[in-house]
């Protein structure tokens, strides 16, 4: 992780975590992968719910893992939502379209959880969101850049004085 940018905040609720997602949306351009880490129930789903609501996405935003991929069209920009948790091999990433969505020429932008799954199919440029969680609902959200796209990405959300990110060493 030496390579890139890391920033972190802390959230209390699960309206606090998509309140801070929804800071990210504005920046998000055609082409971004966001790639979010975490345990089942950290929050992955809700960090996109909040995205989501603020590109203008009407649709009720639901979890993937049983869809392994969901598409919301209706909003500022396309966003594609993949779980990649009930897949067993590479080949089926071709099944559900994911390398068109993560290498940076998409029409929206992808956010995919449980990515690491696939280390060797992970996207050149990505924006990692790490959640993780206590025993008292609070949410650790670290935001790591792998690329040049998802360092200027991050620089600008983490500016964004309603981020209220924090610079951090890992």
């Amino acid at each position: 992780m030496a390579n890139g940018l890391t920033y972190q905040r802390t959230t209390t609720t699960p309206e606090a975590t998509k309140q801070l997602a929804a800071t990210l949306a504005p920046y998000l351009h055609a082409g971004d992968t966001i790639v979010l880490t975490g345990d089942l129930g950290a929050g992955k789903t809700q960090f996109v719910q909040g995205v989501a609501a603020a590109l203008g996405v009407r649709a009720a935003v639901t979890s993937p893992t049983f869809n392994i991929l969901l598409e919301y069209h209706d909003g500022r920009l396309p966003l594609y939502h993949y779980d990649l948790y009930r897949l067993d091999a590479r080949w089926q990433l071709e099944d559900i379209d994911y390398y068109s969505a993560i290498d940076g020429d998409g029409d929206g932008a992808a956010f995919v959880e449980w990515a690491e799954k696939f280390p060797e199919d992970m996207p050149y440029d990505y924006l990692e969101i790490a959640i993780t969680a206590d025993g008292d609902g609070a949410r650790r959200i670290v935001a790591h850049s792998f690329g040049s796209r998802s360092r200027q990405l991050l620089c600008v959300w983490a500016n964004d004085s309603k981020s209220r990110l924090g610079k951090c060493q890992l």
